[in-house]
């Protein structure tokens, strides 16, 4: 082994090609920028949804209509659903928790029972909102109805 035939070990020296270090390096100059232009400054960030001049999407979609910013988003549950999960579990009590152990709903979803099927025995219901025809099918068969507090 001589002096002039050291090398590093194979892998160990590795890098990316620095640029912008003078002519003899193969990117001096303008540094691989191109000439002029907001990119080829320092300090420049793109703008989110910018197109290059072109009119951004956003603005070329035409908009129309309103968005009720306090609308409150319910999770549909039907009568049916409600008769099948007290009849396999053996319920006389449904509740918010019932039906997310069951795997209705999240923990965070506002529940509406809609009236779609029909209740047989009395089962004492507990939700955010009822639909007028399912409140009227649960106390007809004997349960109750218990409005939970919603807040906006």
């Amino acid at each position: 082994m001589e002096l002039n035939n050291l090398k590093p070990a194979a892998g160990s020296t590795h890098h990316e090609k620095r640029i912008g270090r003078g002519a003899g390096s193969g990117h001096g100059g303008t540094a691989t920028r191109g000439h002029k232009g907001a990119q080829s400054r320092s300090g420049y960030s793109r703008k989110l949804g910018f197109e290059g001049g072109q009119m951004p999407l956003q603005r070329r979609v035409p908009k129309f209509g309103f968005t009720n910013l306090k609308r409150v988003e319910y999770k549909p549950i039907n009568l049916s659903t409600i008769e099948e999960l007290a009849g396999k579990k053996n319920l006389t009590e449904i509740t918010i928790d019932t039906l997310i152990e069951a795997g209705f709903v999240g923990a965070r979803h506002k529940v509406k029972i809609l009236g779609n099927g029909k209740i047989s025995k009395a089962i004492t219901v507990k939700a955010h909102a009822f639909s007028k025809s399912a409140e009227a099918a649960i106390e007809a068969a004997g349960g109750k109805v218990e409005k939970l507090e919603t807040k906006a």
